[in-house]
């Protein structure tokens, strides 16, 4: 057998996905009497809690909020009210972006901002719905178990087929978030645990290390997060029931009508912490998914190590942080950025370790929710760190005080654009996380998670830091027109250009240190990237007359090609 047989089938739309994250809690409010209420957040009494405004100041303290050393806590208790009907409101603005697939954070009813401590995976949160009152009466009623043929339809899961409907209808597809490593202490059967004890049918569901006299256990948590109470396991599978009860499931929202249609299904799904769970499930989930839809797309959080999960037996692809890591340590401007060299032999490094079915479609980010805002790493660009476990926590505002929150200057926004280019023109599906195209900023959770900038809200100027100190200055807070038209004009660049998207890929050699080249083939078309890391111009030579990619109907003749300072030039 040849040492490159890949015995996967990874999705042929996947080559063309430009895609979007939207973290729906932060995204939109478009049912504001579905927002959530105290007993939604928290068993804890606060007074006066509510929903904090759109428009306010990220860092000015609620009223309701502790003050002090404890105002960060406060962040982490706001809700805004995004919901998955402001999703579906906004979908025309989506579209006119360029995306075609989109992947949202966690929808599934659960107690947090974030909602990756599931109370059931069969069910959309309450809050992201039509009806949040009427579904928690409904669900308050009824008396589901993990069997399917107890389970009801709630508004909010009827209305996020609607909003699959309506995204397929646009030739856009949509993932959503699994996280099927671990629950949240709401969950369903951690909650009858709780009440019954050893007696409970869920009692071999979670990993308990210990049986206590008066009934009580202890457990394992995600990371010691006794909030995420980790699923039982054998040494390479989840044990069945678990396995069962996801397998329902991921076919509840694959197959909604349980006739075998695929088409008014999401079309994939990402897989959050997915290292932490035995690959032996992976293995047999994969089929489970694949005999439903065989053009579903599988994608995973996976920091370093990815190459034993892209085997074509498990997933398609990855997040590939490997690549951002490398590529804010390149593109950073100031700090001292890691050399060309280094840069090229980091990204063939990458490509040598996965399968060449597998390149085209790796997410390639630049952030996400779990990092920092890249406009604001780049802002930060002295401590741009050049290793992974550090460019997560460089952004950490409560580890790391130096991290400059504030409006990023014009160098970390040229650097931001730079960037852009080559993401829409280097091998692999472009990601966007919310926000970045109208200028979003801020560090890492819960900063990288603030309320997406629309028109048609006002907005408090940025007048407060970490923990709500005040500002010696104010920055005005609205969407950068002139940066979501920079990125429509990216997308559109990549989607115009087959050759982007599918063609092979080779480095060139441009006799400058500092001046990257690299060419895409398709057939007889050749495109050729040039991205200019310095901060003076420098010229490309040219064997022969060229067009101008990026600013369709310019031509460039033979000769000498200048390539601005920290600028590009796309040429075919």
């Amino acid at each position: 057998m040849s040492k490159n047989f890949y015995p996967g089938v990874v999705p042929d739309w996947a080559h063309d996905a430009v895609w979007y994250q939207i973290f729906p809690e932060r995204f939109r409010n478009g049912c504001p009497q579905s927002n959530p209420q105290r007993e939604d957040v928290t068993d804890h009494p606060i007074a006066n809690w509510c929903v904090t405004p759109w428009g306010q100041d990220w860092y000015r303290p609620d009223d309701w909020a502790p003050k002090g050393e404890h105002a960060f806590w406060g962040v982490l208790a706001r809700r805004y009210g995004g919901d998955l009907v402001g999703v579906r409101e906004k979908l025309d603005y989506i579209q006119d972006l360029g995306i075609n697939a989109i992947y949202l954070n966690p929808i599934f009813m659960a107690r947090s901002l974030h909602k990756y401590d599931g109370a059931s995976f069969h069910h959309i949160d309450p809050t992201f719905g039509p009806d949040r009152a009427g579904d928690l009466a409904l669900l308050a009623e009824v008396r589901e178990t993990e069997d399917p043929k107890t389970w009801v339809w709630t508004a909010a899961d009827r209305f996020f087929l609607e909003l699959v409907k309506d995204v397929h209808a646009r030739g856009v597809r949509i993932i959503i978030d699994g996280v099927f490593n671990h629950c949240g202490r709401e969950f369903f059967a951690f909650q009858d645990v709780l009440k019954h004890g050893k007696k409970s049918r869920y009692a071999d569901w979670f990993r308990i290390k210990r049986w206590k006299r008066d009934g009580s256990f202890t457990y394992e948590g995600w990371w010691g997060h006794q909030s995420l109470p980790e699923f039982n396991r054998t040494k390479g599978n989840l044990i069945p029931p678990v396995r069962e009860y996801i397998f329902n499931c991921t076919q509840r929202w694959m197959d909604p009508s349980g006739k075998g249609n695929p088409a008014i299904g999401i079309d994939g799904w990402r897989l959050d912490v997915a290292f932490c769970v035995p690959h032996g499930f992976w293995r047999d989930w994969r089929q489970h998914v694949k005999s439903i839809n065989s053009e579903a797309y599988i994608t995973a959080e996976i920091v370093e190590g990815c190459a034993p999960y892209l085997k074509g037996d498990q997933f398609d692809a990855v997040m590939n942080y490997e690549w951002l890591h490398a590529a804010i340590a390149y593109f950073k401007p100031g700090g001292k950025p890691i050399s060309m060299t280094r840069f090229k032999h980091l990204l063939d490094r990458l490509c040598r370790k996965y399968p060449p079915e597998v390149m085209p479609v790796l997410q390639n980010l630049l952030d996400s929710h779990d990092v920092g805002r890249v406009s604001s790493v780049l802002e930060n660009a002295e401590q741009a760190a050049n290793t992974p476990p550090d460019h997560f926590n460089v952004a950490r505002v409560r580890q790391n005080p130096a991290f400059i929150t504030t409006q990023p200057g014009e160098a970390a926004w040229q650097s931001l654009r730079q960037l852009t280019v080559f993401q829409m023109t280097y091998p692999g599906a472009p990601m966007i996380y919310y926000g970045n195209e109208v200028g979003m900023w801020g560090a890492n959770d819960p900063d990288n998670r603030q309320p997406m900038l629309w028109d048609d809200i006002e907005y408090e100027p940025e007048t407060h830091g970490p923990a709500g100190k005040s500002l010696e200055t104010s920055n005005p807070r609205q969407p950068d027109t002139e940066l979501l038209a920079f990125f429509r004009r990216s997308i559109q660049m990549r989607k115009e250009n087959e050759v982007l998207r599918r063609g092979d890929f080779s480095w060139l050699v441009t006799g400058r240190r500092q001046l990257l080249g690299f060419e895409r083939r398709l057939g007889a078309d050749r495109v050729v990237v040039l991205l200019n890391v310095s901060d003076r111009d420098m010229e490309f030579q040219l064997e022969q007359a060229v067009e101008d990619v990026w600013t369709p109907g310019v031509a460039w003749p033979a000769g000498s090609l200048m390539v601005p300072a920290r600028g590009w030039r796309v040429v075919r």
